[in-house]
């Protein structure tokens, strides 16, 4: 058991086609975990099951979802019930950066879709998968927030705000399961070499920068059914 941790779990990653989140996939896996993978874009899923595949061993389930389909959060958590009737282990991690751009100019069908992704995604994943969390023996939910929901940055209102937003929510998610089983955390992964931060910060040298792999283990920590902590948000401090 100590050389697998997660062997038998059952892992739900969002946003995994890529960045942190292929990152975080490809870290469960290794430690045992058998995998649901979330993304919007099939030929990502599909790279990624083989790489697993070929390290590992295992076929993930992939399922190709646009987290604004509230409804197809729904059907999913259905699925998940009817086939394991239960989930150990949920990664919200899936985020959209919006516009980098003044709040007076960023536009309504954006901030709309920050919101939805960042926000009320989470929302729908924490409703549809908190009562197979609770059938878990020691389920586990771990989600993705950032350091600008407190540093509020100039013209990184749409991202900051809904990061801030996502807090709140998980904060209250883990009020909520202080006296079950369920252990509730988030990551603040700090700045990683993602097409993300790329986008965010063109002319950054990506050079300087960890990749997502460094950041990892911590989900795989927190998401082990030893784990304690509870209703944290874990920053990755750097010199």
């Amino acid at each position: 058991m100590d050389g697998q941790p997660l062997a038998g779990r059952l892992a739900l990653v969002t946003g995994a086609s890529r960045g942190l989140g292929r990152a975080v996939a490809m870290a469960l896996a290794a430690q045992g975990a058998e995998l649901i993978l979330v993304a919007r874009t099939v030929g990502g899923l599909e790279e990624l099951d083989d790489e697993i595949q070929r390290a590992h061993g295992r076929v993930s389930t992939l399922v190709p979802l646009d987290l604004r389909d509230g409804a197809g959060i729904d059907r999913l958590g259905g699925a998940v019930f009817e086939r394991w009737q239960r989930l150990d282990i949920l990664v919200g991690n899936a985020g959209q950066l919006g516009d980098i751009t003044p709040l007076g100019h960023l536009k309504p069908k954006v901030w709309d879709e920050v919101l939805a992704v960042n926000v009320t995604a989470n929302w729908r994943l924490i409703r549809s998968f908190d009562p197979l969390l609770r059938a878990a023996p020691a389920g586990r939910a771990i989600f993705t927030t950032s350091g600008a929901a407190h540093k509020t940055r100039p013209y990184w209102g749409g991202y900051s705000v809904t990061k801030a937003a996502l807090e709140a929510l998980v904060k209250t998610y883990a009020a909520e399961t202080a006296r079950t089983g369920v252990r509730v955390n988030m990551v603040s992964p700090g700045p990683l070499r993602t097409a993300m931060r790329a986008r965010a910060m063109p002319g950054e040298d990506p050079e300087t920068l960890p990749l997502p792999e460094a950041v990892a283990p911590l989900f795989v920590e927190l998401a082990r059914a030893d784990c304690v902590r509870h209703g944290e948000i874990v920053e990755i401090h750097r010199p």
